[in-house]
């Protein structure tokens, strides 16, 4: 790309436990200026947890930002430092209880990408054995299974409509299709 596009200034306008906004000042390439927002927000993982019959480990929780429960795979934000296969390990251990034996990465990706630099990356969790389920203290969660077939049907309904989760769910099942 020979566009041009420059940063001349970037500030911060509110600060937020895992994200802060702020106000950028970009010069286009035919020399005008505008202000963008920027979510700048810790990256995260997340991981689809397949048990040894095949079924998707899901997990049922609240989400404010919708004000619904919402139907998603484990994830959570990086720690500092944090490997992101590490926190995918961790995510599937504390909202699940299951510690996977295999953990593939799958890709990442930007979830907002018109707004936020978040980076989310997606981990597939197979051969899972039990640990120990330890939940934020905010976290209320309900663990459900689906086969393959019943999370697409869920995608195309509407019932599953988070990102991350459809976008680790179909690129499990285009695995499936490989085999």
């Amino acid at each position: 790309m020979d566009q041009k596009f420059i940063r001349e200034k970037k500030e911060l306008a509110y600060h937020a436990h895992i994200f802060d906004v702020y106000n950028d000042y970009l010069r286009l390439p035919d020399g005008k200026h505008v202000v963008y927002d920027l979510v700048n927000h810790v990256d995260g993982c997340c991981v689809l947890p397949v048990d040894e019959d095949g079924n998707l480990i899901l997990v049922s929780q609240y989400r404010n930002a919708v004000d619904d429960i919402t139907l998603e795979v484990p994830a959570g934000c990086m720690d500092e430092g944090e490997d992101p296969g590490q926190c995918a390990v961790r995510e599937l251990e504390e909202e699940t209880g299951y510690i996977a034996q295999e953990l593939r990465f799958v890709t990442k990706t930007y979830l907002a990408i018109g707004t936020s630099n978040e980076q989310t990356y997606i981990y597939i969790a197979t051969d899972l054995k039990k640990g120990i389920r330890q939940l934020d203290p905010e976290e209320f969660i309900r663990i459900r299974r689906l086969s393959l077939a019943e999370a697409m049907t869920m995608i195309q309904t509407g019932e599953i409509v988070d990102s991350k989760t459809i976008i680790a769910i179909l690129a499990y099942a285009v695995e499936q299709m490989k085999k």
